[in-house]
């Protein structure tokens, strides 16, 4: 069985970012490759990636969001 994974060297140990679907006491063999740590592999909570849209709209959108969502602009 082959897995492939990243981890993070705490000075100690190498701490599997996953985790993985051994048993305990499973021989394994190590290859250790450094790779770079890009923005794209790191998680982005809701939030962050809200700010990152610089949306922009009224002030009152929370209040008065149904207004927004379902009424009907006359022509």
């Amino acid at each position: 069985m082959s897995q492939k994974l990243e981890a993070i060297f705490d000075g100690t140990s190498l701490q599997p970012m996953i985790p993985l679907t051994l048993k305990p006491g499973t021989r394994v063999r190590i290859i250790v490759e450094s790779v770079e740590a890009s923005t794209e592999d790191q998680s982005k909570s809701f939030l962050q990636t809200a700010k990152s849209l610089n949306l922009e709209g009224n002030p009152d959108w929370s209040e008065n969001l149904d207004q927004y969502l379902y009424s009907q602009d006359s022509e």
